[in-house]
Formats: C-alpha cells, sequence, structure tokens
C-alpha cells in the first residue's frame, strides 16, 4: 500500500519544543496498518517515547490513530472511513498532537485521509414520475434529480446518461459550488395518441477506478396541451438567517407565475435537495412558497445552505431555482480549555521558562466571537504565554520559594471578545516540593547562661533552639558541639549537647574560683543532602557559692610556736595593738569579711574592727591588767550561710621582755603535755613488745630447723657445719642480738615542760610561744647541754629503754 510522509519541522523556544509532521493514507486501511515512523521522522530515540510517557492528545474523543512506544511508530487503531468523517469536506485530515514529558515537549501531527472509491452514485428516489402535455413546446426542460456520490475527486460523480434519447435530450448545468443540475429537454413533441406514457432511464457514472454508476426509472405520462411553464422571478434568492432562530422562523418567500389559467396556472412550490440536511432544517409551503426554519440550524455545523427550489403547474410544467441562506453566527460557545498536560508537583529550584503546563483553547465561533484571550489570577511566579494555534504554556516568571508559598492554586481564564463575552476557566492546583535552601536559624544571635558552682554532674543548664524554614528531611535539625578549648582542655569535658533537643549539660562540677566563665560554639545542622548549617556562641558564666571559708593570713597559725603581740603598760586608748588580716576567695557578697571578738582575756581592754580587723585598746592600760591576754576573733563571710574562721591572737602586756618571761614560765605543768607524753610511752612499749615477740618466734623456728638438720646429719654421718645467720653472732651462747646501737643525745630548753628539741648554735630575738603551754622565754642563751640534768624525762626515758634491752638479751641467751 502506497502511503506519502511529509515531514514539517518547527522549532519555537517557549519552553517546549514545537514540531509538525504530516502523512497521507488512504481510507479504510485495515485495523494495525503503519501510518508512519513518527521517532524516525521527528529525529527522536524509541526510548525517549517510553522515559517522556509519549501519549496522543486529541481534541476529539474519538482516536483513529495510536502510538506505539516500543517501536516508535504510529499504525491504525481503527478503521476509516473517509466519508463518515469528513463528508464533501476536502481535504480530510487527523489532527492530533504528541506530548511528552521531562521535560515537557508537544508535536502536531497531521494524517491526511486519501479517498477510494468505495461508494457508487446514488439517486434519493429509484423512480421519478412526470407529466406532461402532449403541447409541450420543443426545448421544454424538466428538472431531474441528481445522484449524490459520497466520494470526492475523481472518484465523485462524474456524468449522467439518458436512454433511450428518441424524445428527450439530458442537459447538464454547472453550479458555482460544483455540483451539475440535470435538465431533460424535450426535443420531439410529444404524442399521446401515439405513446400514453414513456419510460427512461437515467445513470449516473462516477470516475472512480473501478468505474461505479446508480440508475434511476422516470416515468412520464402524456397529458392533454399545457403550453405554458411556471417561471420563478429570480434565478437566485438569497436570504440570511441568525443561528438558533426558533423552530417556524421564516426564511424567505420564493415567487413563480404561470400564464395558463385554470389548474394549468397554479403552481406548486417543493425542495428537491437530496442527501443533505436542508430537507431537515427547511421546508417551503406548497402554495405559498414560504420557506421557514423546521429544525435548529447552527452556524458551526453549517455556515450557509442551498436550496434547490421547484415550481411546477397542474400540466407538469416546472421550473426551478434556488435559494442561498446564509447562517449568521452569535456568540453561543463558550471558549474550550484543554489541558494536555499538566504537572502537579514543581521543585522550587525550577529554573524560568520551565514548562508547568500546556494548555489548548478552541472556541466553535468564528470571527470576533471565536478570537480568544487567556490570562491567570495575578500575584503569583507564573505566566501564560501563547505559541501557535491557540496552544498557550504555562511556564514559571520568577524564582520559586517553597517556604513562601508551599502550594497555587492557578486559576486559568479564558474569554472570547463576543457581545456579550463568554468566558470559561479551569484551576489547576500545583504543589512547591522542598529544595534545602535555608539553613537552620537560631532564635538567638548569641546565648548567656548561668549556673551555680558545685552543681551535679549532668546537670541541664539551658536550652539553645535553632529553626529551619524547610521541611521534612531537610528541616530536621541536629545540634553539635563545635571542637574548642577552654584554658586548653576541650570544652567537651565542660559541657556536651543533646543533638535531638539542643539541652546543654553540664559535664562535671563546676568550681567558681577555678573558672568564672568559658564560651564555646554549637552548630545546628539540617538533615539536608548537602546539610546546610549555623553557628552560635554560648558563653557559661558561674556563679559563685560560699563554699569557701575565710582564710587568716595573719597572725599565723602553725604547728609550733605562736607569735605574740606585746602592748607596752603607757598604752592610750585606741592603741593598734595588731590587725587581723584573712581573705575569703569567694566572691561578690560571699567575700564581704566581718570580724569580731568572740573570747577575751578582758573584754573592757580590747575591741576588733568590724571591717578591717584590727584590734586596738579601748582603755588606757593599767598595772592591775593581767600581763597575758588571750584573745579569740571569729571571722564571717556575708554567705548564705555564712562561713567563718577563728584566730587566737597573745597579747604580752609589758614594757619588757623579762617581765614577759617571767609572766609566760612560771605556771603549772599543762595537763595537755602530760597526756601526749603518756601516749607515746605506751605506743613505744607496744612497738618493742611487738618486736620482741617476732624475734622469738624466728628463732624458734631456727632452732628447730636446725635441730632436724643435725638429726639427718647424724644418721648420715656427715660432716656438721654450723649456720649462722647473717649479722648474728655466737658469743660464748649469751644471744643472737646485734652489738652495735647508735644513740642520740639530745637536749630540751626546760625538761619539765618541753619535747626533746635538737641542739643548734647561734641564737634569735624573736618571741616563741611553746605550742603545748603558755610560757616563754628569750632565747639570748647558746647552745647548752642538758645529759647532766638526772631528773630529766629524757633521762628517765633512756634508763627505762636499757632496762627493757637487758632483759630482752637474757631472754633470749636463755633460750640459746
Amino acid at each position: 500500500m502506497a502511503r506519502q510522509v511529509l515531514l514539517f519541522i518547527c522549532v519555537l523556544f517557549v519552553g517546549s519544543v514545537l514540531g509538525q509532521v504530516s502523512y497521507t493514507i488512504p481510507e479504510e486501511m485495515a485495523k494495525g496498518s503503519l501510518v508512519g515512523n513518527i521517532a524516525h521522522d521527528l529525529g527522536l530515540q524509541t526510548k525517549r517515547l517510553t522515559s517522556g510517557k509519549a501519549r496522543i492528545f486529541t481534541r476529539d474523543s474519538d482516536q483513529y490513530i495510536e502510538l506505539n512506544r516500543e517501536r516508535g511508530v504510529l499504525i491504525v487503531k481503527e478503521k476509516i472511513d473517509r466519508e463518515a468523517l469528513c463528508r464533501q469536506t476536502t481535504p480530510c485530515a487527523l489532527h492530533f498532537q504528541i506530548i511528552l514529558e521531562n521535560p515537557m515537549e508537544f508535536y502536531t501531527v497531521t494524517v491526511q485521509i486519501t479517498d477510494i472509491n468505495d461508494n457508487a452514485p446514488t439517486f434519493e428516489k429509484n423512480e421519478m414520475k412526470f407529466k406532461i402535455s402532449e403541447s409541450a413546446t420543443l426545448g421544454a426542460k424538466f428538472v431531474l434529480k441528481r445522484a449524490v456520490d459520497l466520494d470526492v475527486g475523481i472518484n465523485d460523480l462524474k456524468s449522467y446518461e439518458l436512454k433511450p434519447t428518441d424524445n428527450f435530450a439530458l442537459k447538464l448545468h454547472n453550479n458555482a459550488d460544483g455540483n451539475k443540475n440535470v435538465e431533460m429537454v424535450l426535443q420531439k413533441p410529444l404524442d399521446r395518441e401515439k405513446q400514453e406514457q414513456i419510460s427512461l432511464v437515467l445513470t449516473a457514472v462516477d470516475g472512480g477506478e473501478p468505474q461505479m454508476s446508480g440508475t434511476m426509472l422516470i416515468v412520464i405520462t402524456v397529458l392533454d396541451a399545457n403550453d405554458n411553464a411556471p417561471v420563478f422571478t429570480q434565478q437566485t434568492y438569497k436570504a440570511t438567517v441568525t443561528e438558533n432562530s426558533p423552530k417556524g422562523t421564516v426564511v424567505a418567500t420564493v415567487t413563480a407565475s404561470d400564464a395558463d389559467q385554470g389548474s394549468n396556472g397554479k403552481i406548486t412550490y417543493s425542495i428537491t435537495n437530496t442527501l443533505d440536511d436542508v430537507g431537515r432544517v427547511f421546508e417551503i409551503n406548497e402554495e405559498t412558497g414560504e420557506v421557514t426554519l423546521i429544525g435548529n440550524i447552527d452556524f458551526e455545523e453549517s455556515r450557509n445552505y442551498q436550496i434547490n427550489l421547484l415550481a411546477s403547474d397542474e400540466g407538469g410544467l416546472t421550473d426551478s431555482s434556488k435559494l442561498i441562506v446564509d447562517v449568521q453566527d452569535v456568540n453561543d460557545n463558550k471558549p474550550e480549555i484543554n489541558i494536555m498536560s499538566k504537572s502537579t508537583v514543581i521543585s522550587e529550584d525550577a529554573k524560568l521558562n520551565t514548562v508547568v503546563t500546556m494548555i489548548n483553547i478552541e472556541d466553535r465561533d468564528s470571527g470576533e466571537n471565536g478570537e480568544v484571550q487567556c490570562f491567570i489570577n495575578d500575584n503569583i511566579p507564573f505566566t501564560l504565554e501563547a505559541s501557535t494555534n491557540n496552544f498557550y504554556s504555562l511556564v514559571t516568571d520568577s524564582d520559586l520559594d517553597r517556604e513562601r508559598a508551599s502550594e497555587y492554586n492557578i486559576s486559568v481564564t479564558c474569554s472570547d471578545e463576543g457581545v456579550p463575552s463568554l468566558s470559561s476557566s479551569v484551576t489547576l492546583t500545583l504543589q512547591i516540593s522542598d529544595v534545602n535552601d535555608n539553613a537552620p536559624v537560631f532564635e538567638r544571635s548569641s546565648y548567656e547562661a548561668n549556673i551555680v558552682e558545685n552543681n551535679t554532674p549532668g546537670l541541664s543548664i539551658f536550652t539553645v533552639k535553632a529553626r529551619d524554614a524547610d521541611w521534612n528531611q531537610n528541616a530536621r535539625v541536629s545540634y553539635i558541639l563545635e571542637d574548642s578549648s577552654v584554658n586548653g582542655v576541650l570544652v567537651s569535658s565542660y559541657v556536651s549537647v543533646s543533638a535531638e533537643s539542643g539541652v546543654i549539660h553540664a559535664v562535671r562540677s563546676f568550681d567558681y574560683e577555678q573558672i568564672k566563665d568559658f564560651q564555646f560554639h554549637v552548630k545546628a545542622q539540617d538533615g539536608g543532602s548537602p546539610p546546610l548549617s549555623s553557628n552560635v556562641s554560648v558563653k557559661i558564666m558561674i556563679q559563685d557559692q560560699n563554699d569557701n571559708p575565710p582564710q587568716v593570713l595573719y597572725p599565723v597559725q602553725t604547728g609550733g610556736s605562736l607569735v605574740a603581740e606585746m602592748v607596752p603598760r603607757s598604752a592610750d586608748v585606741g592603741y593598734l595593738v595588731t590587725k587581723v588580716v584573712a581573705v575569703d576567695v569567694d566572691s561578690g557578697q560571699n567575700a564581704w569579711l566581718s570580724y569580731k571578738l568572740q573570747k577575751a582575756t578582758d573584754r573592757a581592754l580590747f575591741e576588733v574592727g568590724s571591717q578591717n580587723g584590727e584590734i586596738r585598746t579601748i582603755r588606757q592600760v593599767t598595772d592591775k591588767d593581767a600581763v597575758k591576754q588571750r584573745l579569740t576573733v571569729i571571722v564571717e563571710d556575708n554567705g548564705q550561710p555564712s562561713r567563718s574562721a577563728t584566730v587566737i591572737v597573745n597579747v604580752a602586756v609589758a614594757d619588757s621582755f623579762p617581765e614577759v618571761l617571767s609572766e609566760f614560765t612560771d605556771f603549772p605543768h599543762d595537763k595537755e603535755y602530760n597526756d601526749n607524753l603518756t601516749f607515746y610511752l605506751v605506743l613505744a612499749l607496744a612497738v618493742v613488745s611487738f618486736l620482741f615477740i617476732t624475734c622469738l618466734v624466728v628463732i624458734i623456728s631456727v632452732k628447730i630447723y636446725r635441730w632436724r638438720q643435725s638429726r639427718v646429719l647424724y644418721h648420715s654421718s656427715l660432716p656438721v657445719i654450723p649456720y649462722y645467720p647473717p649479722r648474728y653472732s655466737d658469743t660464748l651462747g649469751t644471744g643472737t642480738l646485734p652489738h652495735v646501737y647508735n644513740y642520740e643525745v639530745c637536749r630540751t630548753t626546760d625538761s619539765r615542760r618541753s619535747d626533746c628539741k635538737f641542739g643548734r648554735a647561734g641564737s634569735q630575738n624573736v618571741l616563741i610561744m611553746d605550742p603545748s603551754s603558755t610560757g616563754t622565754m628569750q632565747r639570748i642563751q647558746s647552745e647548752k647541754s642538758i645529759l647532766d640534768e638526772p631528773d630529766s624525762p629524757l633521762e628517765r626515758k633512756r634508763k627505762a629503754e636499757s632496762s627493757v634491752h637487758g632483759q630482752i638479751v637474757s631472754s633470749m641467751d636463755t633460750l640459746s
């Protein structure tokens, strides 16, 4: 089967591809027949048709052509009857579009249907009857009904043939519309007496191959004389009617006259149209010639009508005329909006001029009534661009932002130019899909928080919060502690941050005295790909707690002797004795110190400054005042609860050192000293007893071991070799203790009241107070031996140790 392929490619850049392809195929092709290789003709790969979900879009509901994506070809879906599809319209073509997506493209395809000679000429009636007077003049014309051939072109009706031709000849007249009027012309007088009835056969022949024909029988009854035929006043009448006019509307009135009298002059009107819609739309009054509407008239179906009229008298004479009825269009059709292809979701990072939807607009009206303008609602980032053949593309004309608008309801409204204007609209819902284009944003530019020192590890300090304007996974925020150090220590050893909630926890217990504040950064990162993040500065300030008592710097409290302050007896009121100096490592009100005199030998003699810690006299010193004055000063801070420290200040009221010495050395022996000495003696006795028992056990073990060895040697007749442990010697069987003992000679300043002190040379001009007593003396003497004091405690202690040692030696000798 021969076919012709004509390819036109036109590209117009409006964010999509427009192209046109034309094919020509004959009608009546079998189902599944090949129309054309559309992929090849459009320069596309077959996989593009599959990936782009290629499909056919047609305005009509019937589809005669289908697309095979896998092969990339167009095939016949249903058998095509050109006559049913287009009637007498030429050329007859199918118009449709091929739509592709990702990216969106469309191509216009035209398939022209050529005619084949599959219809023979036909007459409306198989028989036509005439009554003709025998007196009819030569040349009288009789209009015959035309044959109709549904084929077009060369396959259409070509000629007529009338047989026999004894009395009548066939005459054809070409009309402006291309049709032929068939007339039968009398060329030989009739004689009713010879032949009362004549039968003729009219044959219509088309020009197709093979040639086809149709026939109609003409029966002529010869009447008596009627020598004048009816005559129309006009050969062509013209009238105008508005579409949608109601039934019964008078379109026009035609008139014919007949010069005969009586029945031969009575005219009857009729419409001779066959095989068209004229007989269903119009009718003519047989007597008056008034043409009226009997059906609906629609400009979009037919813009004009040609009505063939016939006027005949009773004698069988006729005349013909035609009425041309032009239909005036009214704006009775709304624009039709056809969505060819649309996207329901578009990414917010779509480029400008991205095609969202393709629309086809059709208005069946004509002229201004069919001119359509389309527009969309304002203040949206889209525009409607017109292409060709009433095609529109909805494209983006500015940047999209899902965070500003996640959905658009786009109303497309199309209005024609008719009066009144008709319009139609359609609403498109378009979702904007999210891309990760927004970094998390913290609620504050920086954070500051306070935490009280000595906190519990794991304590929640506060929460940082960041929000991400994106959606779903792109808006999921995680919090990360940025790596940094505080005083050389990683910040992660101070605090931690919850990845999900942003809660900052203390990892350790803070000490205000070690660190007062520190700063770090927290990063908020979303879950997009690639992820976006932002940082915020966080400052943690440690709040002080009153967790440190005051510390007395002066006077110094040591385990040895304490310094005593001297006040002359001539001191006036307000005399500065000394100043208690204390500090508190806390801060703020926790470090505000106050001084109070807690106890004193004579409260009426001294006072302490509550703010400065100065100890002053509050009256004149007299001879009756005791030389030794003991003051207990309490130092308190201002914290809640407050903490305190006490210091003992010894004051000597005297004018010279000898007076002080005699006072501080002449007092009974302190009980505390006796207790300490007894403790040390008991401890020494316990240690010596432990050593004795240990040595005893070791010696017995050695003896048993040597005895067993001697028994073994005796039975084995081996020579006996005595064994002596290291550092042991046998001195006439008196024992095994070492013979060397070292003693250190010590002396005391006062054997009755003081511990032993190693002697040292030199002298010091300071006032010393022994911690176990209150006696003092000025050390101005040179070194002096105290071994010649027979009643001193040291001498007694040495003698006791020698006695114990002698007992141990005697016991060991006995055991040996």
